[in-house]
């Protein structure tokens, strides 16, 4: 069996198709992982969803702030931005089974026999592995309950920025859903910033990336994370990012995770190029 990461797809269905063609992914024999965020901005979020659900155990994806934002909609009547394309999945005749389906979805998954982490965005620095896991446990709790338009319509903000176990309530919840979903960079302090979207060598000098904080837990697994399309790809021996920026005009990207050294596949996006 080989297992596949791809990064973030974002309604691109035609590039997954290819990709998945490409390296010759077989359901039933290999397994897929993705970085979250199925949904969005490009063209085909339905046909992305309906397939992706379709590979049952086959594939195994985490949720993305996108993926949140679609459930929002759905669940918590948030207002759709301009800029979102998410209504033919929630007008679609299969959009309760789809919806329900995805808040089914996990925030972090972990494979110990790869001692591998997928989450879509990333972790904070004081989290360890298992750290990480409990508190994407306690989201997913409330997504998967009676109620999720309650914590849906309450997770937008930015506030607070940095963890502390002592958290409670809605700011507790926010503070786990923004850094699994929506990190990039943070301050000495560990205090995220979530308004920088470009180049890491062009971020402000007090902001790193999350993975680069002088104390990120040591004993953190490998972490497989998507997000960051101005990153693009990114191998380290402990790290690997995946976001290649498909709906941006750029690439959609596969590495095969069971094996050392594998080199990533990557398909040019059918998507216009956007600055």
């Amino acid at each position: 069996m080989a297992i596949y990461a791809i990064g973030d797809i974002q309604g691109c269905y035609s590039e997954l198709r290819k990709l998945l063609d490409t390296i010759r992914f077989t359901p039933g024999k290999d397994q897929l992982w993705l970085t979250g965020d199925l949904v969005n901005r490009g063209p085909e979020s339905l046909a992305t969803l309906r397939f992706v659900r379709s590979l049952g155990s086959a594939c195994i994806t985490v949720l993305g702030n996108h993926d949140l934002h679609l459930l929002a909609l759905r669940f918590a009547d948030k207002t759709p931005d301009i800029k979102h394309n998410l209504d033919p999945v929630l007008q679609a005749p299969d959009a309760e089974e789809l919806l329900d389906w995805l808040r089914r979805q996990p925030l972090a998954h972990f494979d110990a026999a790869l001692n591998t982490l997928l989450v879509h965005a990333g972790v904070a620095p004081a989290w360890d592995g298992l750290k990480t896991l409990q508190l994407s446990a306690e989201v997913e709790t409330q997504l998967r309950g009676d109620t999720p338009g309650e914590f849906l319509q309450l997770m937008y903000g930015g506030e607070p920025a940095l963890w502390s176990d002592s958290l409670t309530g809605a700011d507790r919840i926010r503070c786990i859903t923004n850094h699994l979903t929506r990190l990039r960079l943070v301050a000495r302090t560990g205090a995220m910033d979530l308004a920088y979207k470009g180049q890491p060598s062009d971020a402000p000098t007090e902001l790193m990336p999350w993975f680069e904080h002088p104390q990120r837990d040591a004993d953190i697994p490998r972490i497989v994370f998507g997000h960051w399309s101005a990153l693009g790809l990114l191998q380290r021996e402990l790290l690997l990012g995946l976001d290649t920026g498909c709906v941006w005009g750029g690439s959609l990207t596969a590495l095969r995770i069971d094996i050392p050294d594998a080199q990533a596949v990557s398909l040019r996006s059918l998507q216009p190029k956007k600055l």
